[in-house]
């Protein structure tokens, strides 16, 4: 089907074609008119029809939208909920870790080494004294320094064991901690989520724009092809018209003729009457016609 309405194929009905023209002319009209009708008719409801499908789809596409926005403020919540909950925990493991901190600050714990570190240097001075060859002095030094980093590492070992719950308080805030990142996780990763489905949703109405704006030009098209078969329509009904009344005249020319006829014939009827009334002679004719009048 043509986009646009080829207006060389339309029909034009003029004053003076109603009023000048014949019967035959005229019906000959009517006839192209009725058949322009009902191609542009038929134009129109493809048109229609063409302009329903997209609006069908415009509304797909609209529903399609409004379950990705759904869909993403649903995410959006969760999201907002997880976030809630790591800020709590991180709050949480945060009051426990400077509980931790007040602990070590009060036993000194965050001065010198810690225990794996002294235990290490304790395994390095005594592999030394036991694989060199040094000087009596070199090795009494030696020595001492061991015993020196023994002496810290009891001592500090002691302050370790001695402080109450620091270990499982701080195991605590590391688990607290554990539980906000892996919210953290499902943050980042419904937040990615709820994106794509934002995404999706701008496409999808998007996409019902454009289906929209391509309806309208159907509407358009199909306001043009129905105004066109309409107006063919109405100059139909109006030859239709024009050929009734001149049936009518016809008619009625008809019906004159008759009774002009009759009445000639009943004034020729009366003359022969007369004329048989007074005794003139009568052809077969003659008599026919006076019976034919019911003179006889």
């Amino acid at each position: 089907m043509a986009s646009t309405i080829d207006q060389s194929e339309n029909v034009e009905l003029t004053d003076d074609d109603l009023e000048s023209d014949s019967k035959g002319q005229l019906i000959k009209l009517a006839g192209k008119l009725r058949d322009r009708r009902n191609d542009l008719n038929q134009a129109a409801s493809e048109r229609a029809d063409k302009r329903d499908e997209l609006n069908a789809k415009t509304r797909e596409q609209v529903d399609l939208a409004q379950e990705h926005r759904e869909k993403r403020d649903e995410l959006n919540e969760e999201v907002q909920e997880h976030k809630q909950k790591r800020n709590e925990l991180n709050a949480e493991a945060n009051e426990l870790f400077d509980e931790v901190d007040e602990l070590k600050g009060d036993l000194e714990l965050d001065e010198g080494k810690d225990l794996d570190e002294l235990e290490e240097e304790i395994e390095k001075l005594e592999f030394r004294q036991q694989t060199e060859v040094l000087s009596t002095e070199d090795e009494r030094e030696l020595i001492e320094k061991i015993e020196n980093k023994r002496e810290q590492y009891r001592e500090r070992k002691e302050a370790l064991d001695d402080t109450d719950g620091l270990e499982e308080v701080k195991a605590e805030a590391e688990e607290i901690r554990a539980e906000a990142s892996e919210h953290h996780e499902k943050v980042t990763e419904l937040a990615d989520e709820a994106q794509e489905h934002h995404n999706q949703m701008i496409e999808a109405y998007r996409e019902a724009d454009d289906v929209r704006d391509e309806a309208d030009e159907w509407h358009e098209k199909f306001v043009d092809a129905q105004e066109a078969a309409d107006r063919h329509h109405e100059d139909f009904v109006e030859v239709q018209k024009r050929l009734r009344e001149m049936d009518k005249e016809e008619e009625e020319e008809r019906k004159s003729e008759r009774d002009k006829k009759r009445e000639e014939a009943e004034a020729e009827a009366e003359e022969i009457y007369e004329q048989f009334k007074q005794g003139e002679t009568l052809d077969t004719e003659d008599l026919m016609k006076l019976q034919k009048a019911g003179k006889l």
